[in-house]
């Protein structure tokens, strides 16, 4: 490839909203370049964030079904492992998406560059490459898709060896009896199931009053009370006065006086756009605080001819969200305009054990929007699937109008959560009057089902009705 090399459009970065842009690019015809920083494509949904983490996730799921259940663990025998020993399972399935995604680069004849790239001007980027040479690249457009790393505050050491962020985490050398977990957000608290499910005592240190307050308060207490059952402490309102690293572990030092020791500390508290090695000032874009870039209704920034999608941009900060904005991005581009929008209720899926998963409108927004609604509720324990399989934890919650009976919020705690909301979601995306409870009652479910929920909660919520 010379210094003279043009594409229609380059992509940086090849996560998910980088692949989704790339991939509609090409197949619109244009001539499209991706550029990846690391030596193998995926990005950090990949190799550091969704993927691994899920994959430990399920590991630790499994154990603790063996081991809860009479059938296999008679005479006491149970499976015992480390977050080392689960390490292979999520390195086997990052291997298989890597192998799988650079397949779709290789097939759509799409470029693929390995180096790191910062801007020259508005139509050139430079790309750094690991044997240490440079090289010039040019395009009519850009698609900014760098994505996010853990939040790293200058106040905390993260050079020592039990201070560790949600990447490095996955680079774990020993096995701690004990960890401190800071930040009690989404992953802050998938982490805390991960650890606890492998017995390992696990302090949640949480900086606001409630674990994930975005949440149905319902769901939010059953997470509280699921941790606080198991044995996770959970220290709401706490923020750290200073992080000392020991020979041995860490001692945080909490702004309420309290003092906490561990033998590591993951520091969960936030992510930062990955934005800051781009030299945009050389193109007159300035990101804010947190690394992000404003975008307008077509993903384009404030320089007309380079766009920018996912985490880099904000809110939601979801894989399957950035992967659809890379796909709008590319429909911008090639089409001059967008053809599509993200759906306005994204479903949230997060994997703690059990799962949860919601879509629409929170009890709390209806009350506060003074939205006459009732509630349907489906218990697990009462499911003959859930049962059968020891997964009797959790509940489904249907919000819909008294009315109308149209679905106006899904909530749903248990295993499994992430893949049932979709059933709901399906019917509360319909145009009126296709999108009511009533769907659930006059519909025929598979026997036994976990998908049956629905059906449960319908009935109860109607039976409210007078």
């Amino acid at each position: 490839m010379g210094s003279s090399t043009r594409f229609d459009v380059i992509v940086i970065g090849s996560g998910p909203g980088g692949e989704g842009a790339a991939m509609g690019l090409t197949k619109a015809g244009l001539k499209v370049a991706i550029i990846e920083k690391e030596n193998s494509v995926g990005g950090g949904c990949t190799h550091w964030g969704t993927i691994p983490s899920k994959a430990l996730r399920h590991a630790v799921s499994r154990i603790i079904e063996f081991n809860s259940n009479p059938l296999f663990c008679k005479n006491n025998t149970s499976i015992h492992a480390t977050f080392s020993d689960i390490l292979g399972h999520a390195e086997s399935v990052i291997d298989k998406q890597t192998r799988l995604r650079q397949g779709f680069y290789d097939r759509n004849f799409c470029t693929l560059i390995f180096g790191e790239a910062s801007f020259v001007d508005t139509n050139t980027v430079s790309i750094a490459k690991a044997d240490g040479t440079a090289e010039l690249i040019h395009a009519d457009r850009f698609v900014i898709a760098t994505g996010s790393r853990p939040y790293r505050p200058e106040d905390v050491d993260f050079t020592h060896d039990r201070v560790y962020d949600s990447d490095s985490i996955l680079s774990l050398k020993h096995d701690p009896r004990h960890i401190i977990i800071y930040g009690a957000g989404v992953i802050g608290c998938e982490y805390a199931s991960i650890f606890r499910g492998l017995g390992v005592k696990t302090d949640l240190i949480n900086t606001r009053d409630r674990l994930l307050s975005f949440l149905d308060n319902e769901t939010s207490d059953a997470l509280s009370y699921h941790f606080w059952n198991n044995g996770v402490v959970i220290r709401n309102d706490e923020t750290h006065d200073s992080i000392e690293g020991t020979n041995d572990g860490v001692i945080v030092h909490l702004k309420s006086g309290k003092k906490m020791k561990a033998d590591c500390l993951l520091y969960a508290n936030g992510r930062t756009g990955n934005t800051d090695k781009l030299q945009l000032d050389n193109v007159g874009l300035t990101p804010d605080s947190r690394g992000q870039l404003k975008v307008n209704n077509q993903y384009q920034t404030e320089v007309d001819n380079i766009y920018a999608v996912g985490d880099v941009i904000g809110y939601p900060s979801l894989a399957s969200a950035a992967y659809d904005q890379g796909r709008f991005v590319a429909q911008a581009i090639g089409h001059g305009k967008l053809d599509s929008h993200l759906t306005e209720d994204i479903p949230t899926g997060i994997y703690t054990i059990p799962e949860i998963s919601s879509v629409g409108k929170t009890e709390q927004e209806l009350t506060a929007a003074k939205v006459p609604y009732e509630v349907g509720r489906s218990s697990f324990k009462h499911l003959a699937r859930a049962q059968i399989g020891g997964t009797d934890a959790g509940s489904l919650k249907l919000l819909f109008h008294r009315d109308t009976k149209e679905i106006l919020g899904i909530h749903c705690f248990g295993e499994r959560a992430a893949e049932i909301i979709h059933i709901g979601q399906a019917i509360m995306e319909q145009e009126a009057p296709a999108n009511t409870i009533e769907y659930f009652v006059n519909t025929t479910f598979n026997y036994p089902t976990m998908a049956e929920a629905y059906r449960v909660a319908a009935l109860n919520g109607l039976n409210r009705l007078f």
